[in-house]
């Protein structure tokens, strides 16, 4: 009867392992040895056990696989740097099997045990300083023992056949390094083999083991670079520094009031031609971008119908924002009204026209609040 052992599927387990550490690195050469323990998988050919046996005159009823089982492996390496290494060791897959229950009554049960030695070149990824992932492709020799036994109708011919011979063999890992001596390993291999009948699959191996890098020292410390001794510098006696020149006096502010009169022509909203006073709010707003907010507020004196007077206040606040806007201030940073005769801050009573207008002079005004021009007195 014919057993086949073949791939369980892809090989998916990324594991630990490098051959670097930040010590490591600089020791990129040196041997090392390893053990590693885990589980193998094979997939027992189920179809060509029941083909074997109609050839014989035998139906299958059932077949029971036993296609897990534990294996390990001892190596030894050496690694050439730090991108390549060569491996050598003994790996042991295990045992697995089948038992097929036919009609007329019987059974078969079969059972191969695969062990042997592998050669391999391994090469190396750092991908920190303690991480590395490799990958490594290599040479196993294996003896496959195969042991079968028949019952009732089933009758077996050569009960223990065994073969060795050379296949490929290939796998993925990654490893983590405790010290430099020291380091973890895990990864999953996948050995070509084939049985002492004729078959050829394949075993995949996954597990994890230890590493130990012989002739690894712990990295001494840097040695510290002693100064010389200086020859004594004769002592150089400085003439006092005359004192410092006493600061200046505190600056004094000045705060600029705008009236109608100096901005605007009577009962007008149109700016005169020459504006100083707006200019230096103009100059002070675009030196302090952090002056937001800044209310421009217009007023009308009481000569007049009420409506009046609240437009052309509202007029020459806007024109006062304008102006500025012109000059170069955000126009988002100034806000404009008008107040009409609200606020005044005089009042004038039993005055004729001529000086009633003179009179209410303060009331007809432009305020600009959160503002303040300064002026330096020397």
């Amino acid at each position: 009867m014919k057993l086949l052992t073949q791939a369980s599927g892809t090989l998916g387990l990324l594991a630990l392992a490098a051959f670097t550490s930040p010590l490591a690195i600089a020791q990129d050469s040196g041997w090392y040895a390893g053990a590693n323990v885990g589980r193998s998988l094979a997939t027992i050919d189920d179809a060509r056990i029941t083909s074997g046996l109609q050839a014989g005159g035998l139906a299958t009823s059932s077949i029971s696989d036993r296609d897990r089982n534990h294996g390990f492996k001892l190596y030894g390496g050496y690694q050439l740097n730090k991108n390549f290494a060569v491996e050598g060791g003994y790996f042991d897959l295990g045992k697995f099997g089948y038992t097929a229950t036919t009609v007329p009554a019987g059974t078969l049960t079969g059972d191969i045990k695969v062990k042997g030695l592998n050669l391999d070149l391994v090469g190396i990824v750092p991908l920190t300083e303690k991480f590395s992932a490799f990958g490594r492709a290599g040479l196993n020799y294996a003896q496959a023992k195969d042991t079968f036994t028949g019952t009732g109708a089933v009758r077996v011919t050569n009960p223990n056949p065994s073969k060795s011979g050379t296949n490929l063999k290939f796998g993925l890992g990654v490893q983590y390094a405790f010290t430099e001596a020291l380091a973890v390993r895990a990864e999953a291999e996948r050995y070509r083999v084939d049985d002492a009948i004729g078959n050829k699959g394949h075993i995949d191996l996954l597990s994890v083991g230890l590493i130990y890098r012989f002739g690894a020292k712990a990295q001494a410390p840097a040695p510290q670079a002693v100064a010389p001794a200086l020859a004594p510098v004769p002592e150089v006696v400085a003439a006092t520094p005359p004192p410092p020149p006493p600061p200046a006096p505190a600056p004094r502010f000045e705060k600029y009031t705008l009236s109608a009169t100096e901005v605007f022509a009577f009962n007008s909203a149109e700016l005169k031609p020459q504006q100083p006073k707006l200019d230096e709010i103009a100059t002070a707003l675009k030196a302090d971008s952090s002056v937001n907010n800044v209310a421009i507020t217009g007023y009308a004196d009481r000569i007049g119908s009420e409506k009046a007077n609240q437009t052309l206040s509202e007029r020459r606040a806007v024109s006062v924002k304008t102006y500025l806007t012109n000059k170069g201030v955000e126009a988002n940073r100034l806000k404009a009204e008008g107040k009409g005769e609200a606020n005044p801050v005089v009042v004038c009573k039993d005055k004729k026209r001529p000086a009633l207008i003179k009179c209410l002079e303060p009331n007809r005004r432009v305020e600009v609040e959160q503002i303040t021009i300064e002026r330096r007195v020397q």
